[in-house]
């Protein structure tokens, strides 16, 4: 057995995540972030960004012979491969060359949570809807952005993206506030809510009534100046 055919073989292993799940969230993320829509490439999708970060992305629902290719092909960075499966996973499917990212979670809301409270004293919040897009931001009283998030809608699923609070304003439950904000522009019930969590933000998501559809795993090439 070549060494290709092994790694191939070896990348076939991996727990299951519904591909149409998987591409309802690409589709709405693009949305949120104002980039094109997904399309299907080689047993995953593929978003061609064209940002300053990021000239494509794939996303893979498992391991593939599509991943290896891909991963094998590419030696430019910011280039990313995403998966839905764990840190080692994707590293055993890569040439040295890539680096792997801090590990994150795709999760789906099992539950409704309860009211949040008020906003402490002094904060605001604003409200952007432009079409299938919502962006919230909480305003501390000195006029600092305190915390920010977006989320957005198609038929299939509602995607929250980037939801972040700043270091100095954190536990007064802004988060949650901009979760429910987000929440309230949802016009459809029947499709999942659906996103990506840091390590750190999975505990916030869980105890609002997520759960882990699988660890997501991230790897990029080195921007190394010379």
């Amino acid at each position: 057995m070549t060494k290709t055919k092994h790694c191939m073989d070896r990348m076939m292993v991996g727990s299951y995540v519904d591909p149409n799940l998987v591409f309802a969230w690409q589709a709405a993320h693009s949305l949120a972030r104002n980039s094109p829509p997904p399309v299907h490439d080689r047993g995953g999708f593929r978003v061609d960004t064209h940002s300053e970060k990021e000239v494509k992305r794939w996303v893979f629902p498992k391991l593939c012979a599509g991943l290896y290719d891909i991963a094998r092909d590419i030696s430019m960075p910011r280039h990313y491969l995403k998966l839905c499966g764990t840190n080692e996973e994707l590293r055993n499917a890569l040439p040295a060359r890539w680096e792997i990212q801090p590990e994150n979670y795709f999760m789906k809301a099992t539950a409704t949570p309860a009211e949040t409270n008020s906003l402490p004293d002094g904060y605001r919040m604003e409200v952007h809807q432009a079409g299938p897009v919502t962006r919230v931001q909480i305003v501390a009283p000195d006029g600092e952005l305190a915390a920010t998030g977006s989320a957005a809608e198609t038929m299939d699923a509602f995607v929250y993206d980037r939801i972040e609070t700043a270091s100095n304003h954190r536990r007064k439950g802004l988060g949650i506030a901009v979760m429910h904000a987000l929440a309230a522009a949802r016009k459809s019930f029947v499709g999942p809510q659906l996103l990506v969590a840091t390590e750190e933000g999975r505990s916030l998501y869980t105890r609002l009534g997520w759960t882990v559809i699988a660890p997501f795993a991230t790897a990029t090439i080195p921007d190394v100046d010379f």
